[in-house]
């Protein structure tokens, strides 16, 4: 298992006939290119094809920094804020899970004296925010949702199905119509309501 060379996401590897596709690649007109960046490495099976695979760099571990839109899970609530997980840094998944927290005066741009935040968000919820301070050894970081387009991107209901929003701050479940209130990422327009 000898690390070949690094390589970036799309970068052409090497035909089919050369070798097989591992993990972190994918097949193209018969050739292998790579899906994500990092380190090419070439594995010898028993006389069959070469096992060709791109592994991801463990020592160099993403970490949200501040400005960068991050994809997190709420794990709790109370009056002030919402504690989550964040699990994704822009598109990329993080190895491990950072925690971080969404305070009720970084939930929305407006009247924030008025923002609730079990009207803003549940356990479980998948929610964009945008990392807006490295916090303290407690919370980690500190994350707004005051953004139009960021706020509750998934959420289930109590029926357990995914509820679709209606509204920048209602979702409803399609299977008993019951409207929750969230503080909703930007809506797309098929789903507002006329």
């Amino acid at each position: 298992r000898q690390p070949l060379s690094l390589c970036v996401a799309g970068e052409r590897l090497c035909s089919t006939e050369e070798a097989t596709a591992g993990s972190g690649t994918y097949v193209r007109h018969g050739f292998i290119f790579s899906s994500l960046a990092g380190c090419l490495e070439r594995k010898n099976e028993d006389n069959e094809l070469p096992v060709v695979s791109v592994v991801r760099d463990s020592e160099s571990q993403l970490l949200p920094n501040v400005g960068a839109v991050v994809t997190c899970k709420v794990c709790s609530i109370n009056s002030r804020f919402a504690k989550v997980h964040i699990l994704y840094v822009g598109s990329t998944p993080l190895k491990s899970t950072f925690r971080g927290t969404i305070r009720r005066e970084d939930i929305r741009a407006t009247e924030k004296d008025k923002v609730e935040v079990y009207k803003s968000f549940r356990p479980s919820d998948i929610v964009l925010a945008k990392v807006i301070s490295l916090g303290d050894a407690q919370s980690n970081y500190l994350l707004s949702t005051a953004e139009n387009e960021l706020g509750v991107v998934v959420a289930r209901s109590e029926a357990g199905v995914q509820m679709v929003p209606i509204s920048w701050c209602e979702m409803q479940c399609p299977r008993t119509h019951t409207k929750e209130f969230r503080k909703v990422a930007r809506v797309q327009p098929q789903f507002l309501q006329t």
